[in-house]
């Protein structure tokens, strides 16, 4: 059993690689660090104020998660999600999330918080504001699925969550249209206030695929027939 005195410590300092690592995805989540891009150990590290070593931790971190591609003769790059890679990280969002909110609602859980974080969407149409909305974006969704009962599904929901924004934030660069996506999320959110657990499931399912559908187009790569069936 901990002490008094152990007890009042203040939490552990997050660790460099940890530091590197989220400022590297926010960067990426953000526009910042376009798809694509080059990461050089060495640049990263001056830009943060580390040496390479945690910069080359935190990229093999990120390469895990589907944020950053590695290559024995290129180094590290910012991932460019093609159409087909979208198409399956949407189609798994599209099965999972409604079904999460569905979930959420039949148990009654809180939405307050994804109500605060609707009230902070911003309404410009700059970088700066794109990269709010993608953070708010992220937050919204987690908040309407992590009252599902289902701590699994949370956590496989919350890994896909990274890959969405990456694709979020490149869809918006194609067709900014996070504005009219936050007239959805007033829908879906009201239909989750108001205890409708089908219709919250079926606008959120409906947002979730309308916005592939829209910015499919603008994405590198081949997208099939199959894929698309299976939404």
């Amino acid at each position: 059993m901990a002490s008094t005195s152990s007890a009042r410590r203040p939490p552990p300092p997050v660790s460099r690689t940890d530091f590197v690592r989220d400022a590297i995805k926010e960067a990426i989540l953000s526009g910042e660090f376009q798809p694509g891009e080059t990461l050089v150990e060495a640049e990263v590290g001056a830009l943060l104020g580390v040496s390479k070593t945690p910069v080359r931790e935190a990229l093999r971190i990120l390469a895990g998660s589907g944020l950053v591609t590695m290559s024995t003769y290129k180094g590290a790059a910012v991932r460019i999600m093609d159409t087909e890679s979208a198409y399956a990280v949407y189609d798994l969002r599209a099965l999972l999330e409604p079904e999460a909110i569905r979930r959420a609602v039949e148990r009654g859980a809180d939405f307050s918080e994804a109500r605060q974080v609707l009230a902070e969407v911003g309404t410009g149409t700059g970088p700066a504001d794109r990269a709010k909305a993608s953070l708010t974006n992220r937050l919204f969704h987690r908040a309407l699925y992590a009252g599902c009962g289902n701590p699994l599904l949370v956590e496989i929901l919350d890994g896909l969550r990274d890959q969405a924004a990456l694709i979020t934030v490149t869809g918006w660069g194609i067709s900014p249209t996070w504005q009219g996506e936050a007239a959805e999320h007033r829908a879906i959110l009201t239909a989750a206030e108001s205890g409708n657990a089908r219709q919250a499931e079926h606008l959120l399912r409906r947002h979730i695929t309308d916005f592939i559908d829209r910015v499919a187009f603008g994405l590198g790569g081949e997208h099939t027939t199959e894929t698309k069936g299976a939404r």
